[in-house]
């Protein structure tokens, strides 16, 4: 969320019913950040090297550049029904879903995904796309999924490393928009891994760990409430893997924000485990960060 005012929230259509959901979802985004709505949708032609297609080959190619703008006009009333005061544009491309949004990204506040696509296959669309968008995109992915709670807070996962600062940061102006609490959450098993805790350690001072994590886990957050005192924020810390946690608490939450990897991950990974997960399992919307390039 740190791209100027200006920045479009970019919504991905498909002519899923999951997608209209995203659209929605983008829509209310676009009005708590007074910003543009983008609606992007991708066709792939007809493969040029079949001769025997002939002039059904740009027959095909004007039906499904048909299709996409009947798809995109059915996104835009949606879009009008949630927000009638903003300004919406749309694209129509051809080319694969992944490289449209990836190349809407670079001047974009978000891209916005519904989680299960045209096709039926539940999420599989949206878990391709969202892995690739996290890779290569230059803004957060917001995976619209699940119930989103009216009155929850914003959830987020914290281990302490890079990736995790970036959602940090987007967590704290997504809660403070929404005049929401913050849920800040951090686990005992990713710390003591992540931090090399030996077993005759872990077997004696676990009071010592326990104090360690919570100290991290302010010190991660303070100068974020600094800058947003109005938001409430819970501490959570406990001894079950963040993935758990996370689909538990966000079962009550509006929005539940992770980075794309944390500690002990590679940079060239398209998702962390964590996100992976949350990508195909979380209950609410899922906003999925990676430090900016």
């Amino acid at each position: 969320m740190s791209k100027g005012p200006g920045a479009p929230v970019v919504a991905g259509v498909d002519g899923s019913a999951s997608a209209l959901d995203a659209v929605g979802w983008a829509a209310d985004e676009c009005l708590r950040h007074n910003a543009p709505l983008r609606l992007a949708h991708a066709y792939l032609p007809p493969m040029p090297s079949r001769a025997d297609l002939g002039a059904a080959g740009g027959h095909l190619d004007k039906a499904l550049q048909a299709q996409g703008r009947m798809w995109l006009r059915q996104a835009r009333a949606v879009a009008r029904d949630v927000a009638p005061s903003i300004a919406i544009t749309t694209r129509l491309a051809c080319t694969g879903s992944v490289p449209l949004l990836v190349d809407e990204s670079e001047g974009a506040r978000l891209v916005v995904l519904g989680s299960r696509g045209l096709d039926g296959f539940d999420e599989l669309l949206a878990g391709s796309t969202a892995s690739a968008l996290v890779s290569h995109g230059r803004c957060p992915v917001v995976v619209v999924r699940g119930a989103t709670a009216p009155d929850g807070p914003v959830v987020v996962g914290v281990d302490g490393s890079p990736v995790s600062e970036a959602a940090v940061a987007f967590a704290f102006e997504a809660a403070s928009i929404r005049g929401a609490p913050l849920t800040a959450v951090m686990s005992w098993p990713d710390f003591l891994l992540d931090r090399g805790y030996h077993d005759t350690k872990i077997a004696h001072d676990w009071t010592e760990v326990e104090d360690d994590e919570r100290r991290l886990l302010a010190q991660r957050l303070a100068g974020w409430q600094e800058k947003y005192p109005d938001v409430r924020v819970d501490r959570v810390v406990g001894r079950e893997r963040a993935t758990r946690m996370l689909l538990r608490l966000g079962e009550q939450a509006r929005l539940l924000v992770v980075g794309s990897h944390g500690l002990g991950g590679f940079t060239g990974m398209l998702l962390g485990s964590t996100a992976a997960t949350l990508v195909h399992h979380a209950p609410c919307p899922l906003a999925v960060v990676r430090p900016q390039r």
